[in-house]
């Protein structure tokens, strides 16, 4: 079978945090997914909400060039920016359906400061994190939110919000306009 939602990742958290979002958002409705690792065109760690929403459109676009039969086609970026508060992480997700985009974003959060000095310092949060809590590919797990809220929230729900949040214009059209 054909895929109907193709996720820009090889990340098997990515891929679970689509199909949760899809699953929420347009219920009773069966979907088959796949992954299809496509570059971001951006760095390794995003820096600020413009390279990070740059980051998940062409991760969109290039799967949707890689893989055309699909209906929908998922880039999910994440990123880091300096606040007021300090650096906060989250991410931005695209979806493309039929001529439309969606766009959405999780929950930012803080990042502690022995990890954001070494985020500032060119490492990628993933890396990071699982240095200072000692892991070893946090990413493809609970990642950095799963780490500090103690497992209360982990990166598959994190993407997961902002998948739904993406897929709002899609599931209403007639409320966003065409092209949202």
């Amino acid at each position: 079978m054909a895929a109907d939602v193709v996720v820009a990742s090889g990340n098997p958290v990515k891929l679970a945090a689509a199909r949760r979002g899809f699953e929420t958002v347009f219920p009773g409705q069966a979907f088959a997914f796949a992954a299809h690792p496509a570059p971001s065109g951006v760095a390794a760690q995003p820096f600020g909400q413009e390279e990070t929403i740059r980051g998940a459109e062409h991760r969109a676009r290039e799967v949707r060039e890689a893989c055309p039969a699909a209906r929908y086609w998922v880039g999910i970026e994440g990123g880091v920016e300096e606040s007021p508060l300090g650096l906060v992480a989250g991410a931005w997700i695209v979806v493309l359906h039929a001529g439309a985009v969606g766009r959405g974003a999780t929950a930012r959060f803080l990042l502690p400061e022995p990890v954001a000095s070494r985020v500032r310092g060119g490492e990628e949060l993933g890396a990071a994190i699982d240095v200072v809590f000692g892991q070893t590919n946090s990413k493809q797990a609970g990642g950095a939110i799963g780490l500090l809220s103690g497992g209360a929230l982990d990166r598959t729900g994190l993407y997961a919000q902002g998948v739904v949040a993406a897929l709002l214009p899609l599931r209403s059209p007639e409320l966003y306009g065409a092209g949202s």
